[in-house]
């Protein structure tokens, strides 16, 4: 199958698609990452704001992706399509990446939760450990140093309060009327993205899990 998370930033996706990925062999294909790898000025300046960068770019961009031998037999898809005007690009690049059913999975968060998810993220460019400085549970034990290689952690240039107001004030407007496209369809399940992400993916096992009995 395709599973597509849809949620509001700092809600896990990208925890979520790498633990998917790790256990069931699903490829990750983020639209973050794959616009970060741009080597753009005018992309960069707007990954920063948080807004959101033209859809010929992003089309292109996923196309060449899904492409892949790798996705042939499904794949996690993070971050798109996040406006309605998106929607055609997103169902007539699934249709043609492969036969498998798409499958809407919507994690819900705060806005409260995810700003301190933000502000207080931290990552270590050698390994990918993610930790997180305003939560006592994932602190690194040193501070500024990864507990796994013991590298130096980084905040993302993107990581402030403004560009998370501005990406959740977008995603309140743009992004939630695809929540109930998706609804009408009948393809929309939703987890709860505040719980730890051990529970938060036994969940989501549970809706892949049924949805495989049933199709």
């Amino acid at each position: 199958m395709n599973i597509t998370f849809i949620s509001a930033p700092a809600a896990g996706k990208g925890l979520l698609s790498s633990m998917l990925n790790e256990k069931y062999g699903f490829p990750h294909i983020s639209i973050g990452d794959l616009l970060r790898g741009v080597d753009d000025e005018k992309i960069k300046k707007q990954l920063e704001k948080g807004e959101f960068v033209d859809n010929e770019i992003i089309a292109k961009l996923l196309k060449e992706r899904l492409s892949k031998s790798d996705c042939k037999y499904g794949f996690i898809l993070d971050g798109f399509p996040r406006n309605m005007s998106q929607i055609s690009i997103y169902e007539d690049i699934c249709e043609k990446a492969n036969e498998k059913d798409n499958v809407i999975i919507v994690l819900d968060i705060s806005r409260e939760i995810g700003e301190k998810r933000i502000l207080g993220r931290r990552i270590c460019l050698n390994c990918g450990n993610v930790y997180n400085d305003l939560f006592v549970s994932s602190k690194s034990k040193v501070p500024g140093i990864c507990d796994h290689c013991g590298h130096k952690l980084i905040q993302r240039a993107d990581d402030n309060l403004e560009t998370y107001d501005a990406r959740y004030d977008t995603y309140l407007k743009e992004t939630k009327p695809i929540i109930d496209y998706f609804e009408a369809k009948g393809k929309v399940y939703h987890v709860d993205g505040s719980l730890p992400s051990d529970e938060a993916f036994r969940e989501i096992e549970k809706i892949i899990g049924g949805y495989n009995d049933q199709y």
